[in-house]
């Protein structure tokens, strides 16, 4: 942790001017992350123009260290992440990890022992890293799948979550067998289009946004990604800011 900067808190303003040191396990800054469950939250970031990834089709060249800290700790927090498809292929998910010292104060905060990984998908076009891998992620899919039968073969039937039909992942019921098996903390970390259904569904409880201090032009996709309005548009309210670098992370809840 010695890279990472130091947080400084701008909202809310009781703790305005306060510092969140890093440190090994981030105790401090996962108390002011954690919330009680059940929750659905979305972690994403943005330039100043609005791009949700860099010209290379990826965030990781828009995001930094300080970026990292709050991904980091959300994941601690979660006992599962979804994403889209699109998006693990294009980011290169593989099977979800934490730093030792994030996993034993994970522990000690009566999380599950690991973070379980969702993707989305309505084709069943999963990497094989991933299905081939010791934890496979949870596949919430259609039954039109044209790889059903070969995604349970590979992950089992209790890792394929069938819901919805030709327009999609039925999100809702989805969740409700996530939270079945325990998995009932969701964070997910997009793409845009996920995280539109998921605004659109109204199953999102937070959104956790981080600004680049940068600007990238060109077609890159917003955090959500729609060409329809949401009708009424979802109001936002603010739950805390935080700065490092120039960098801007901020909390907005959609409930209360």
């Amino acid at each position: 942790m010695t890279d990472s900067p130091a947080l400084d808190v701008l909202l809310p303003t009781d703790r305005a001017g306060a510092r969140i040191a890093p440190a090994a396990g981030e105790h401090e800054l996962l108390d002011l992350l954690d919330a009680d469950g059940p929750w659905v939250r979305a972690n994403m970031i943005s330039t100043l123009d609005g791009g949700a990834t860099g010209p290379d089709h990826v965030t990781g060249s828009i995001n930094g260290p300080a970026d990292l800290r709050v991904f980091e700790a959300l994941r601690t927090l979660a006992d599962v992440v979804l994403v889209g498809a699109g998006t693990v292929r294009q980011e290169r998910y593989g099977s979800l990890s934490l730093p030792a010292a994030l996993a034993a104060e994970r522990r000690a905060r009566g999380r599950r022992e690991t973070v379980e990984l969702a993707v989305a998908t309505l084709t069943g076009d999963v990497p094989d890293r991933l299905l081939a891998s010791d934890r496979p992620p949870y596949v919430l899919t259609t039954p039109g799948c044209p790889a059903l039968d070969e995604l349970r073969a590979r992950v089992g039937d209790d890792h394929v979550v069938v819901t919805g039909g030709p327009d999609g992942v039925d999100l809702p019921a989805a969740l409700d067998v996530l939270a079945a098996d325990g998995l009932t903390r969701v964070v997910t970390e997009g793409g845009p289009t996920l995280l539109s259904a998921l605004v659109a569904a109204d199953l999102l409880d937070e959104l956790f946004l981080t600004w680049s201090p940068v600007v990238v032009g060109g077609p890159a996709p917003r955090v959500l990604d729609t060409a329809q309005w949401l009708r009424p548009v979802r109001e936002l309210r603010p739950v805390h800011l935080l700065h490092a670098d120039g960098v801007l992370l901020g909390r907005w809840t959609l409930r209360g």
